[in-house]
């Protein structure tokens, strides 16, 4: 794939992210869900399939993209206590 379409790729992604997280509607349906008492992580992936225009069948290769969303993880204390019985190690990064 040459270096302009993974470029658009790219920017593709960066708009998708823009737009879910600017989506009110998204954050109502995540607050009300944190009001229940839950924590949420949300990791979405797209499927991008590719090819060129005005080549015939056969002709032109599909490129077939998987892009997935910045996504961030945070752990509460309980899921730090089960890890560390797990002996596994969290480091913060903040």
């Amino acid at each position: 794939m040459d270096q302009q379409l993974k470029r658009l790729m790219k920017d593709l992604g960066e708009a998708i992210n823009e737009s879910l997280a600017d989506s009110d509607q998204i954050s109502e349906v995540v607050s009300r869900i944190k009001d229940g008492g839950y924590d949420i992580f949300l990791v979405l992936e797209a499927t991008i399939g590719l090819s060129k225009q005005g080549a015939k069948p056969g002709e032109s290769e599909i490129e077939s993209i998987t892009m997935r969303t910045n996504s961030s993880l945070t752990l509460n204390d309980q899921d730090q206590k089960f890890l560390k019985s797990l002996r596994i190690k969290v480091e913060s990064t903040e």
